[in-house]
């Protein structure tokens, strides 16, 4: 049976055939639609109830008001009956425990009843929910028998409780961090270089080029179909010249880290480079909200984000083994993600991270944010900091969910939001803002990462 990934923002439509469309959802809202008679179905991934009015609708997927229309209209294009549609819906959740701030918002609340005004207006009945509630969904739409599915979001064989595992102690998970392989000594020094606030365009290209495997790499994503159609480019000082200075940082960081993060579907990852994917994703949204407060320097948000979950790759060895068990801590029991990870392994992934951070001798800065970002109050003098990355950490979690395993923290958003220099009344401008940079980007948005 074929399995076929609905990224956010983006529907899909197949025929009867052995295959499944699927969906991982948070806060955002699954809603297939069927036509049994025509045996055709689709299934789209809605991120958020309707445009903030004040951004230009660059992306209509993203919208439960612009979509869900669109996604009908396509269904009838290709053979479907409105009148014998059905429809399933589920998603729309208070991820982690929900806040006032949470309830003012309603992001998901207010999606799932966009989502049934127009289903209504349309005369499409609904035929299975699960919407609202504090936990995730894994939605799913059989093309084979048209049968929608709504299960808690991770697949049943991973709920499966009694496998034999073995906590390892703190010492064997020092091992684990002396024995990871370091980033290359080039990556290092532009990290401190951003650190320190001391580097020019000029130094960073001239550190590249003293890696020819970090230049080569480099090159073939400035080369490629997503970033430079059509003229080529053949040096590092014709790629700054081209894609300016921040751009080509943040090419050279995330090329620098693909085979450290880039793991197969196991451990924290719930699909193949979930890990890495989320964690690119983390650092545009850092990147563009410090761009947008105008605090932290952009780049060095940028880099924060893409390290912030660097500990992971840590706890990431012993993880498959843990996993029953940590799903029924998170799932069952109700532990957040860094206190499972502290019971099961003796630390979390963030001081995990620290280590690994000190041992690769990370500035300061990017110490404390690697260290703080579930708790940015506590990273005294980069606060700023912590807080865009955790504000940014919290956008990936719950509306772009699907990438990575574990419970979804709660965080205070307002305090998130003032620390990174913006108000609770911005939060709706900012999801458009944000969501439209993950999903328009060619290495993370629909379709190609996540299909």
């Amino acid at each position: 049976m074929n399995i076929r990934t609905v990224a956010p923002g983006s529907y899909l439509i197949g025929k009867e055939g052995p295959e499944i469309l699927s969906a991982h959802l948070g806060t955002t809202v699954g809603v297939t639609l069927c036509d049994r008679k025509a045996k055709i179905g689709g299934l789209a991934h809605l991120l958020l109830p309707e445009p903030s009015g004040l951004e230009r609708v660059l992306e209509p997927g993203i919208f439960a008001t612009t979509a869900l229309p669109i996604f009908i209209r396509e269904l009838c294009s290709n053979g479907a009956s409105r009148g014998r549609l059905e429809a399933s819906v589920a998603g729309g959740a208070l991820i982690g425990a929900p806040s006032e701030t949470d309830l003012v918002l309603d992001v998901g609340g207010r999606t799932t009843e966009l989502v049934s005004s127009i289903l209504r207006g349309e005369g499409i009945p609904v035929l299975q929910s699960e919407t609202g509630g504090c936990c995730s969904f894994a939605m799913g739409l059989d093309l084979s028998t048209f049968e929608s599915s709504i299960e808690p979001g991770e697949l049943p064989e991973e709920r499966m409780l009694g496998h034999r595992f073995q906590k390892p102690d703190i010492r064997k998970l020092k091992r684990t961090i002396d024995d990871l392989i370091p980033i290359p000594q080039t990556a290092l020094k532009i990290l401190r270089m951003i650190g320190d606030s001391t580097y020019s365009p000029s130094d960073m290209a001239r550190e590249v080029k003293t890696d020819q495997v970090i230049s080569a790499k480099v090159l073939r994503v400035c080369n490629s179909a997503y970033v430079r159609p059509g003229a080529r480019i053949d040096s590092i000082d014709r790629a700054l010249l081209v894609l300016g200075d921040v751009r080509l940082l943040q090419l050279v960081l995330s090329t620098s880290l693909e085979n450290l993060l880039a793991h197969e579907k196991r451990g924290y990852s719930l699909c193949k480079g979930g890990l890495s994917l989320h964690a690119m994703g983390t650092a545009l949204l850092s990147g563009r909200l410090a761009g947008m407060a105008g605090i932290v320097p952009a780049d060095l948000a940028y880099t924060a984000g893409l390290l912030h979950d660097i500990g992971k790759v840590v706890l990431d060895q012993h993880m498959a083994a843990a996993y029953p068990l940590f799903y029924r801590k998170t799932r069952e029991d109700g532990l957040s993600l860094v206190d499972a990870e502290k019971e099961l392994f003796g630390m979390d992934h963030a001081e995990a991270g620290d280590l690994l951070a000190g041992n690769w001798n990370f500035p300061d800065n990017l110490r404390a944010a690697i260290r703080c970002h579930h708790r940015p109050e506590d990273a005294d003098g980069y606060a700023e900091l912590a807080h865009t990355v955790c504000l940014a950490d919290a956008v990936m979690s719950r509306f772009l969910a699907g990438l990575k395993r574990g419970s979804f923290e709660s965080i205070d958003l307002i305090t998130s939001l003032n620390g990174a220099g913006f108000s609770v009344e911005q939060f709706p401008y900012l999801l458009d803002r944000l969501v439209n940079t993950v999903v328009q980007d060619p290495f993370l948005g629909t379709p190609a990462a996540l299909h």
